[in-house]
C-alpha cells in the first residue's frame, strides 16, 4: 500500500555506471586490463551524503568483455574494476555511511565467452549445455559466423538469450545472487531488460530473495507495456518509469505543464494506474541524453529536479547530471559512450553552478515530509506555464508551484479549505505547507 513504510520510499538513489565512471578500457583482455579502480568510489561517499543520497544503483559489475552486458561470469567483478575484495571495500564503507547498494542483474542474456555457449561452440549438439540457451538451431549459421544460430537480444549478435525456462540455469543465476547478498551484502537488483525476461524466472527471483532478506529490493528496467504486470506481489517490486521520463523535459520545452500533469494524474492520482506503486523515476540515465542536453532553457533545470523529488515515487540521479553536465548519445557501436563519461571529482565541485545546492535542499525536504516520501497526489492547478500540485498524508501536506517562464508570475489557488496566493519568480519553484 502507498503508506506502508519501508526504506526504499526513503530512498534517494545515485545511478553509476561503474565502467564509465572509472574510466575503465573499453575492452576487457584480463590481466593486462585489470585494476582497482571500483576504489574511487570511496572519494565520492562525502559527495553522495552532501547530497542526501542513501542508495546507489551501480550498472553493470559482473565479469564481462565489453560494456558490461555481456556477461561472462556471475560470480566474478569485472577485473576491470577490481577484485570482489575490491567491491566489498567499497560496499562495506556505503553501508557504514547509510548508504545502500543495488547492482545491476543481466539475466535475460550473456556475452558469448560464457562458459556454457563456449561449451556449445565446442561441442555443438553434443554440449550438456545445448538447453542453456534460445532457440538454438543446428541447421543455420549465426551471423557471427557460427555453425548454429541461436535467439540475442533486440538483433546484438554478441549478447545470446538465456533459456530461463532451464531449471539448471536458473539454479545457476540464484546461485550467483545467493552469492552477491552473502558475500557483499547487496540489498538489491535492478533487473536489465526486465521486459524480455521470463517473468516465472521473476517469481523464483523474488521467492528465493524474500526468503534470504525480507527487504531486498528487485526493480526491472520496463520501457513500455502495463507496469503493474512486472511491479506487484508475485514478481518485482519496481521498475522504471520511462513513461514519464520524456515529460520532464517536453513539458518544459513546449511550456505546456499539462503534459506531465497529465502523466503524474494518469500515474498516481486517486484511483490512478500506479497510485500503490512506487517507481523509479529519472531524469536521464546511461541509455538517454541527459537532461541539460534536452532542455531548450537550462533555467528549467532545477524545475525539473523539483518535479522529481517531489512526485511520487523514487528520484535518482545519474552521475555527474548533479552539476549539469552535457551529453548526447551519438551512432554507431560506441554510440552510449558520451553518456558514460569517466569524470574527476574535484573538478565537478568547482563548477560554477547551483544546482547540487537545489538538490541538496530538496533532499532535506523529502527526508523530513512524511507526505513526499509516503502521500497522496493531488492535482491543484494546471497552466501551460505553472503548475501546483500537492503532496499529502494525513493532515500533513506540501504544495509545489512551478513556474516555466522567463517573468514573474502571481498564482491564486485554494486547497485543503485554505486560500493560497504565491508570488513565483522565473524559472522558479516554491515549496510550502
Amino acid at each position: 500500500m502507498a503508506d506502508e513504510k519501508n526504506w526504499i520510499r526513503e530512498a534517494m538513489f545515485y545511478h553509476i555506471y561503474p565502467l564509465g565512471f572509472t574510466g575503465a578500457p573499453l575492452q576487457n583482455e584480463g590481466e593486462a586490463t585489470a585494476g582497482g579502480r571500483i576504489l574511487e568510489v570511496l572519494d565520492w561517499i562525502e559527495h553522495f551524503k552532501e547530497l542526501g543520497i542513501n542508495a546507489i544503483y551501480f550498472g553493470p559489475i559482473f565479469e564481462s568483455v565489453s560494456h558490461g552486458y555481456d556477461t561472462t561470469d556471475y560470480y566474478q567483478t569485472d577485473s576491470r574494476l577490481g577484485s570482489k575484495e575490491d567491491f566489498k571495500k567499497v560496499f562495506t564503507a556505503l553501508h557504514e555511511n547509510g548508504i545502500r547498494v543495488i547492482v545491476d542483474g543481466v539475466f535475460n542474456h550473456v556475452g558469448r565467452k560464457f562458459f556454457a555457449f563456449l561449451d556449445v561452440q565446442k561441442n555443438l549438439e553434443q554440449s550438456d549445455y545445448k538447453d542453456w540457451f534460445c532457440n538454438l538451431n543446428f541447421s543455420w549459421q549465426s551471423p557471427l559466423g557460427d555453425s548454429f544460430s541461436y535467439e540475442n537480444w533486440h538483433g546484438a549478435a554478441e549478447l545470446v538469450k538465456l533459456n530461463l525456462r532451464n531449471p539448471a540455469v536458473c539454479e545457476h543465476l540464484l546461485g550467483a545472487v545467493g552469492m552477491w547478498m552473502d558475500e557483499l551484502g547487496i540489498d538489491g537488483l535492478r533487473l536489465d531488460a526486465a521486459d524480455c525476461v521470463d517473468r516465472e524466472f521473476f517469481k523464483q527471483l523474488h521467492s528465493f530473495t524474500k526468503g534470504k532478506r525480507e527487504d531486498f529490493w528487485l526493480m526491472g528496467e520496463v520501457i513500455h507495456g502495463d507496469y503493474a504486470r512486472w511491479a506487484n506481489a508475485d514478481v518485482l517490486h519496481s521498475v522504471t518509469n520511462y513513461e514519464l521520463h520524456k515529460g520532464f523535459y517536453s513539458s518544459h520545452n513546449d511550456k505546456n505543464y499539462f503534459e506531465i500533469a497529465y502523466s503524474l494524474k494518469r500515474q498516481f492520482g486517486q484511483g490512478g494506474l500506479y497510485e500503490n506503486l512506487c517507481l523509479y523515476n529519472f531524469l536521464d540515465n546511461h541509455d538517454v541524453n541527459r537532461i541539460e542536453s534536452l532542455l531548450k532553457q537550462r533555467e528549467n533545470l532545477k524545475n525539473a529536479y523539483t518535479l522529481l523529488y517531489m512526485m511520487p515515487g523514487i528520484p535518482s540521479i545519474y552521475y555527474g547530471s548533479e552539476w549539469g553536465i552535457e551529453g548526447v548519445k551519438g551512432q554507431g557501436m560506441d554510440a552510449d559512450l558520451p553518456l558514460r563519461p569517466k569524470l574527476d571529482l574535484e573538478e565537478m565541485c568547482a563548477k560554477e553552478t547551483d544546482l547540487p545546492a537545489h538538490i541538496r535542499e530538496l533532499a532535506k525536504i523529502r527526508q523530513e515530509s512524511d507526505a513526499v516520501k509516503y502521500g497522496a497526489y493531488d492535482e491543484v492547478l494546471v497552466r501551460n506555464e505553472q503548475f501546483v500540485f500537492a503532496r499529502r498524508s494525513g493532515e500533513q501536506y506540501k504544495l509545489i508551484a512551478l513556474n516555466l517562464t522567463d517573468h514573474a508570475e502571481t498564482l491564486y489557488f485554494s486547497y485543503q479549505g485554505k486560500e493560497y496566493e504565491v508570488l513565483l519568480e522565473a524559472y522558479t519553484s516554491k515549496i510550502m505547507e
